[in-house]
């Protein structure tokens, strides 16, 4: 998910385009939540490691 909303960014901020770039940094943030809580050993969606 991190990787992904790096991706939009990228290609957003190159295109010009605000919806992706919007997109990208809301992957990113819910990314480094899931990391966090997984990393804390909370099981979130039934998974304990998001990888």
């Amino acid at each position: 998910m991190i990787t992904l909303g790096i991706i939009l960014l990228i290609i957003g901020f190159v295109a010009k385009i605000a919806v992706l770039w919007s997109i990208g940094i809301i992957l990113v943030l819910v990314g480094l939540i899931l990391v966090v809580l997984g990393g804390m050993g909370r099981a979130v969606g039934g998974r304990r490691h998001y990888f």
